[in-house]
């Protein structure tokens, strides 16, 4: 026997609950409902739930963290192995394994290096039912390695030739990405002409004078270490030889110029691959890339053929404009000889690839956990398929099956292990090795053998209450091993309950699909093994409907009367209904003209505003009822006329002709109370089916007094006729007769029937079930059918009792099937049905997106990218994709479960989105999932990106104390939010005369660590200004203004004064207006008198002559290699670096005067400019300079600035 665990629910039937071990070969089935209480006490071998990848490469400056978890019971213990031999993590101080799970982290940042723990290491999880083992993990250091020293001399063309800039990147681990960049760190253009190959080299098919430049630069990014390397620039120099004077050509021999084929126009002829024919190899499932790039002139256009067939049309994607085919998922069909074809105006060539697809081993059958009871027989099944054939080992708890301890009970035949008759002691965890020379699969199954006696997991003396003639579900939810035989018995005494109107569900559930007041009892089930029995009691009691017997009535009132509206409701006594009353479907105006008083609804003074409809809504806990009114207001008759009203109600109903589908119904009108009946309505009642409801039959008109009625089969009628004038609808008329007809098979089946499945091996069939009216006679029933949509079997057909669905179970997962439900009653069958379509249901999809990365577009903005997961691996309805993303601050200090994450989801395939409102100058972390019906899928790798600098706020606060004759204190709070890395705050200020006018404007910095600055020499008794605002190397901040005024002595304090208010009486009292001072005035036109003189002097001194000390500036440029920037365009001198390649790294300091030092250079993006502004565009193009002009500062000191590195921003290139 082997088992199914299924969860506890209150009303289910056997296939609808998920299915957490499936099983092979099944003889029967045990359902074992996941309770948490029966779980604990059940044993269970070890399952690995989670473990590092296979190729597992580390950052080498973060601490090593090896995964492993498992589940089991008792909870298994760990163990690991370093290249095959027993690790003993106790003897390395370094390495401690997680509590409670078997992760190794290895603390590398204190001390120890990568290097040192490079290996393959397996994780074994261990309890006294087995042993289960991890995949081999690799795992290995990144490495960036620095660029191969190299000469490059600068290259000379002819306009028309092809050239090829090689690139030849460090081989790092993983390998690097490769990008063509300028020395302003622009994106250099790429089109049909110019393209970079696959191995990073440059490609051009013909060059043109607009190619000539100095900067060609490749660079290799490193993703692990964020480290980008760059090659030295390659200077390219195109001519135009017509163009040349005769000494130039005379000067210009054929062996200075790059290359030596003809700058005329030419056929294609291809730089990459080399030949006419060449061989690729690719994997199964990865990416096929073949690249074509041709020269030529005029530029050759690619095309790609497959010569033993077509390309896949949904798999297939031209990049690089056409020069690289891809193919994704590549399958062995995609082996096959492929062209590409490069032609232009004088020519055309071709060059085969011949392409063959091998495959690492993956799964046909993965084995599944087996759990069995004592005695009973099963197997294991591994089937797996790759090129070449892979082989098939089995182990037994982490040892060769070879080798391991024999069990009688335990058979192997190749792919497949058969158990027989099998003993507690058989329990064990197999593993199955599938391998061959591009890979191997390692699954983890066990075989848990249990003897469990029965046990009912429901609880004792349950209530159940149910509303009469509707289906009522009693739970006995249960467990045992072997399979316990359930059986269910009414009252104390009694036989099974087996036959009709019982149906007893796999999962042990008793339905009686038409509750009875019979039906009210005790019920007993019964669970019985070998092992033992159990039994539990449960109770039902049936509940008469509620219904309403008096409804409200249609009425039309004149406006200021009072209108009464009557809702009498019938319920069963034992429940406690609540009326409640509703306005066009909303509460009532809270209004004193309305009153409720017990089964009345009363309007006083009625307006023109309280016409409408008027609804009763009567609700116990186990059912509800409503009825609705209209109110109509009119106006007040302002001369006595006439009543008008609706009609009396006919009467004298009398039934002739009475055949099997027919009936005549004749009546006598009543009074039509001064308005003409314009129509008769006629409504019928099944007292079989639906006692008190009274359904639509016909209309007749006003005119008429009898009815020709259409019947249907097996139906109690009884006939009412209601009149309508004008004004309204009379009350019913009493009730006809009753008129049997006779049962005829069903006419109609079942509407809105659909297949769905509500886990990932099902499939629950719904339909909308006929009333009894429609059921044409009795023993109603439904013929259930289904069959795989893609496969070639036979309906499977099964007929259920008068159910509204059906659940199949052991489906594949989200497979299409057909499905028809037809009725069917003692009589006959219905038509036959129409047939739709379903799914059987959806499982969390298999597959990660791939190939996510992230542009960071600016400090509060990203764009992130991925590659769409193959549909076969969504498992269900693809709903979209959803981003999981958090800022990375100091995480290793906190624990990551209380880091809070951001989600935000794109419906549907799209396969990019934005993140918006992000913190600038903070790291971030995201991964990606798929998302379908049933939840979610595996996140993708985490992508770690940060976001630049930004703006600042402005500081917190500003305030001017201790102020004196001739100066003033300012103090500080530092921005609220820096949003990066303060360099300096500026302060800006000028006086302000008594007519408020504002004087010259001073500058100042003041350096980034301070809080506090005294300002001296201010005149006395002025009012100041202050713009005070902080800078990080994103630029300036937002401003603070404040306003002071310095004393008329130093016993006096300036009060501080806001920006827009005068200083008031008290203050203009101290004030002195020394602009209307004699003495001022005098003393002005002294200094003015000296100052004339002085540059009378200046001037005669310098007519004089004199020498202008060139050689200071001469000894400002002696070293060629050592050049400021240009200070009037923001570029730079000269650059060469022949002494030292570097890694781009965060941040590099350069000397106050500007210069960049032979000794201090390297090949880093940073020491190109001393401040970063630059973002990047939607092409990767910076916007900004790294260099540019700067204003002049005071130094203070001999400090240098840090300028801010571009890596992040070189990170959105790739």
């Amino acid at each position: 026997m082997q088992l199914k665990i299924m969860p506890k629910k209150k009303r289910l039937s056997a296939g609808r609950v998920p299915l957490i071990l499936f099983l092979c070969q099944m003889i029967s089935a045990l359902d074992v409902p996941l309770d948490s209480k029966l779980l604990d006490d059940l044993v269970q071998p070890p399952t690995i739930t989670q473990q590092s990848p296979k190729d597992y490469i580390i950052d080498p400056r973060e601490n090593i963290v090896i995964q492993c978890e498992a589940k089991g019971k008792p909870p298994p213990s760990f163990s690991w192995t370093r290249n095959g031999t027993h690790f003993d993590i106790d003897k390395d101080p370094l390495v401690t394994m997680k509590a409670g799970s078997g992760t190794l982290i290895i603390n590398i940042m204190s001390e120890g290096k990568a290097e040192t723990y490079e290996g393959v290491y397996q994780c074994t999880a261990r309890n006294e039912r087995g042993a289960a083992i991890s995949n081999n993990i690799v795992v290995r250091p990144s490495r960036s390695p620095l660029w191969t020293k190299e000469k490059l001399e600068p290259l000379t063309l002819r306009s028309g030739q092809s050239l090829v800039l090689p690139c030849r990147p460090p081989i790092g681990l993983p390998p690097a990405i490769i990008f063509w960049m300028d020395n302003s760190f622009q994106r250099l253009p790429q089109s049909e002409r110019v393209s970079q190959g696959l191995n990073g080299d440059l490609y051009f098919s013909n060059v043109l004078p607009e190619d000539s430049r100095e900067d060609y630069i490749c660079y290799a990014r490193f993703n692990h270490t964020q480290t980008i390397q760059q090659k030295q620039p390659i200077s390219v120099k195109v001519i135009l030889v017509d163009e040349l004077n005769d000494t130039i050509a005379a000067n210009l021999s054929d062996t200075e110029v790059y290359g030596a084929k003809s700058s005329r126009e030419r056929p294609p002829t291809f730089l990459t691959p080399e030949g006419n024919a060449s061989n690729k190899e690719e994997l199964r499932g990865n990416v096929l890339s073949l690249e074509c790039i041709a020269e030529g002139l005029p530029t050759p256009v690619i095309y790609w053929i497959k010569e033993d067939g077509t390309l896949p049309i949904n798999r297939t994607f031209y990049r690089n404009f056409q020069k690289t085919l891809q193919i994704i998922q590549v399958s062995e069909a995609d082996s096959g000889k492929y062209q590409c074809i490069a032609k232009n105006a004088l020519g055309v060539i071709h060059h085969t690839i011949s392409v063959t697809v091998k495959a690492a081993p993956y799964w046909i059958m993965a084995p599944q956990n087996l759990v069995l009871s004592p005695g009973e027989n099963g197997s294991l099944i591994c089937r797996a398929n790759g090129n070449p054939k892979p082989r098939i080992s089995w182990l037994s708890n982490g040892v060769p099956i070879e080798i391991a301890p024999d069990d009688p009970s335990r058979k192997i035949n190749g792919d497949t292990i058969i158990f027989s008759s099998v003993q507690e002691r058989s329990s064990a965890v197999y593993q199955c090795n599938a391998s061959n020379e591009y890979g191997y699969l390692l699954g983890n199954a066990f075989v848990n053998v249990l003897a469990e006696p029965p046990r009912i997991l429901t609880s004792a003396n349950t209530l159940y209450q149910v509303i009469a003639n509707r289906p009522a579900l009693l739970d006995c939810a249960f467990f045992g091993s072997p399979m316990p035989i359930i059986e269910w018995f009414k009252g104390t005494k009694g036989s099974a309950l087996r036959e009709d109107p019982y149906v007893l569900h796999e999962n042990g559930t008793l339905e009686i699909p038409v509750a009875q007041k019979d039906s009210t009892g005790t019920y007993t089930c019964v669970a019985r093994n070998k092992l033992g029995m159990a039994k539990n009691e449960v109770h039902l009691e049936i509940k008469d409907p509620t219904r309403i017997v008096k409804q409200p009535e249609y009425a039309v009132v004149q406006r200021g009367s009072t209108v009464s509206f009557e809702c009498k409701v019938k319920h069963d006594h034992t429940l406690i209904p609540t009326v409640t009353w509703l306005k066009d479907n909303g509460e009532l105006p809270s209004d004193g003209r309305f009153t409720i008083d017990k089964d009345h609804l009363v309007v006083a003074d009625v307006s023109d505003n309280d016409g409408g409809t008027y609804t009763c809504v009567a609700n116990t806990t186990l059912d509800n009822v409503s009825a609705s009114a209209v109110l109509s207001v009119v106006a007040p008759t302002p001369t006595p006329a006439p009543i008008y009203d609706v009609p009396n109600p006919p009467f004298d109903l009398e039934l002739t002709d009475q055949l099997d589908k027919s009936v005549q119904l004749s009546w006598t009108p009543g009074d039509d109370n001064n308005s003409p009946i314009t129509k008769f309505v006629i409504e019928y009642e099944d007292a079989m089916h639906e006692a008190g409801l009274w359904h639509h039959q016909t209309e007749v008109p006003g005119t008429q007094t009898t009815a020709q009625l259409k019947l249907s089969p097996y139906v109690n009628y009884s006939f009412r006729v209601m009149a309508e004038n004008s004004l309204g609808r009379s009350l019913p008329s009493e009730a006809s007769e009753q008129y049997l007809t006779k049962a005829a098979e069903p006419d109609k089946n079942p509407m809105t029937v659909e297949g769905l499945g509500s886990e990932p091996d099902n499939l629950v069939i719904t339909w909308q079930p006929l009333n009894g009216f429609e059921s044409n006679g009795p023993g109603l029933q439904y013929k259930v059918s289904w069959r795989q949509k893609d496969g070639d079997d036979e309906w499977t057909s099964v007929v259920v009792a008068n159910v509204s669905k059906y659940i199949v179970s052991g489906t594949p997962t989200f497979v299409p099937y057909l499905i028809k439900v037809q009725a069917l009653n003692d009589v006959g069958f219905a038509p036959e049905p129409a047939v739709v379509m379903g799914h059987s249901g959806e499982d969390l999809p298999m597959v990660a997106p791939g190939n996510v990365h992230v542009t960071v577009v600016n400090s509060t903005l990203a764009e992130v990218h991925w590659d769409p997961v193959p549909l076969k691996s969504v498992r269900g309805h693809l709903q979209g994709y959803r981003i999981y993303y958090w800022t990375d601050q100091n995480s290793s200090k906190r624990n990551r479960r209380h880091i809070e994450k951001k989600i935000l989801t794109f419906q549907g395939s799209k396969t990019h989105g934005m993140l918006p409102g992000l913190e600038p100058f903070s790291h971030y972390t995201l991964n990606v999932r798929v998302v379908n019906g049933k939840g979610e899928g595996p996140a993708s790798p985490d992508r770690v990106f940060h976001t630049p600098e930004g703006v600042p706020s402005a500081p917190s606060s500003l305030k001017i104390v201790n102020p004196t004759l001739d100066s003033l204190t300012l103090e500080w709070d530092p921005p609220s939010h820096p949003n990066g890395i303060l360099t300096e705050y500026t302060l800006k200020y000028q006086p302000i005369n008594s007519t408020h006018e504002l004087g010259p404007l001073v500058d100042l910095k003041i350096p980034a660590n301070k809080t506090r600055w005294t300002l001296k020499n201010l005149n006395f008794s002025t009012r100041y200004k202050f713009y005070f605002y902080a800078q990080t190397s994103a630029g300036s901040g937002s401003q603070i203004t404040e306003e002071a005024v310095t004393t008329v002595d130093e016993g006096k304090m300036a009060g501080i004064l806001p920006p827009d208010v005068g200083a008031g009486k008290a203050m203009a009292s101290r004030q002195v207006d020394i602009a209307t001072q004699g003495w001022f005035i005098g003393l002005m036109c002294a200094v003015a008198l000296l100052i004339l003189i002085l540059l009378i002097v200046c001037f005669i001194r310098r007519n004089k002559g004199g020498k202008y000390p060139v050689k200071e500036k001469e000894d400002a440029h002696a070293d060629p290699e050592i050049q400021p920037m240009k200070e009037d365009d923001g570029t730079f001198g000269e650059y060469s670096d022949a002494e030292d390649h570097k890694p781009l790294k965060k941040g590099s300091r350069t000397p106050s005067d500007r210069t960049v030092k032979k000794e201090d250079s390297d090949d880093s993006l940073v020491d190109y400019g001393e401040g970063v502004n630059g973002q990047f565009n939607e092409d990767g193009s910076f916007i900004g300079q790294y260099s540019g002009k700067k204003e002049k500062e005071p130094a203070e000191g001999n400090e240098s600035s840090e300028a801010p590195s571009p890596v992040n921003a070189m990170n959105s290139f790739v």
